[in-house]
């Protein structure tokens, strides 16, 4: 039984009963749930800020988990490229230096691999972290197409290796006369005083100083494409051709120990020194083409002297004197 609520009226001086119509009821009613539900909220804020419900705390911790090896990812990427930018850097300044072979531009080391049209399936699902995937996928396709290229690239320089013991033994190496105490170098490549003309003027070649007979030799393997007789110039003169782009001229010769279209290898005498053509003293001009361009031939002395005799024959040839 409900209790009856009275109030004092002290108009009538009398105790009157508290009426309560339905309206007030509904209102409180509502201001209760009103109340209940504004507390639940903020129950709920106040949970979640300073407490984790296990399901907020399972996905913190996957978040965690997804970052600490999304780091680790790229930093193994970073050391990934830094390493394959060393490699292409030896493959390029390096092997390919010591074979002579070009290097790989740029441009194809870096190729792309197709722009955002390549990830569109990947932009169309929806995905939370959109740019942070697609960017990494981008990274590595970099990386697997500039690894593909590096891979082709010591496939070459694997065939050229099966080839240098060809090309170190047709490659001008030595000097054409014996010159142990290097004493004959008269006169080096470049400006140099005519011996006939007293003005300077190029002189493409070397002149070693010795007596008429002097063997000369071949500096290195190869063909000869040239046994000539001449009374001007370069006098009797025997061009080898060696591969590889290489040529060499010997040149005021006495006589010929060859024939043309015979194959020789290096050290092999081919001819003795003379002082035929334009020549005033008995000596052997000397000469080293690559790829038609004639160059410095004390560059190429390196077979049958150390690294101290090298510097002498160069600060020999650098003498600007007279050539013979």
């Amino acid at each position: 039984m409900s209790r009856i609520k009275y109030y004092y009226d002290t108009e009538t001086c009398k105790y009157e009963r508290i009426r309560i119509n339905k309206g007030d009821v509904f209102l409180n009613i509502l201001g209760f749930m009103s109340l209940v539900f504004i507390a639940g909220i903020c129950l709920v804020i106040v949970f979640d800020t300073y407490f984790e419900s296990p399901r907020s705390a399972r996905l913190k911790k996957e978040n965690e988990e997804l970052r600490y090896y999304y780091d680790m990812l790229s930093k193994d990427m970073e050391r990934t490229h830094d390493m394959l930018g060393s490699l292409q850097e030896r493959d390029n300044n390096v092997y390919r230096t010591i074979f002579e072979a070009d290097p790989i531009p740029l441009s194809i080391r870096n190729a792309g691999v197709g722009g955002v049209e390549r990830y569109r399936e990947m932009m169309e699902s929806g995905l939370d972290r959109e740019e942070v995937i697609i960017s990494t996928f981008a990274k590595i396709d970099q990386l697997k197409r500039q690894l593909y290229i590096q891979t082709k690239s010591y496939d070459d320089i694997l065939g050229m290796a099966g080839d240098k013991e060809k090309m170190l033994s047709a490659i001008p190496a030595i000097q054409p006369v014996s010159n142990k105490e290097l004493r004959r170098l008269a006169s080096g490549f470049g400006m140099r005083v005519h011996p006939i003309y007293k003005v300077k003027m190029m002189h493409p070649g070397i002149d070693f100083s010795a007596p008429q007979g002097t063997p000369v030799y071949a500096t290195g393997g190869g063909k000869v494409s040239v046994v000539k007789t001449n009374f001007a110039g370069y006098g009797n003169q025997i061009i080898i051709d060696h591969d590889y782009g290489y040529q060499t001229r010997y040149a005021h010769l006495q006589d010929f120990n060859i024939k043309q279209g015979q194959k020789v290898e290096r050290g092999q005498c081919i001819g003795y020194v003379g002082n035929t053509g334009t020549s005033t003293a008995p000596h052997l001009h000397y000469e080293i083409f690559k790829e038609g361009e004639r160059v410095n031939p004390v560059h190429y002395f390196y077979q049958d002297i150390n690294a101290d005799e090298y510097e002498k024959l160069v600060q020999l040839a650098s003498i600007e004197n007279q050539s013979l």
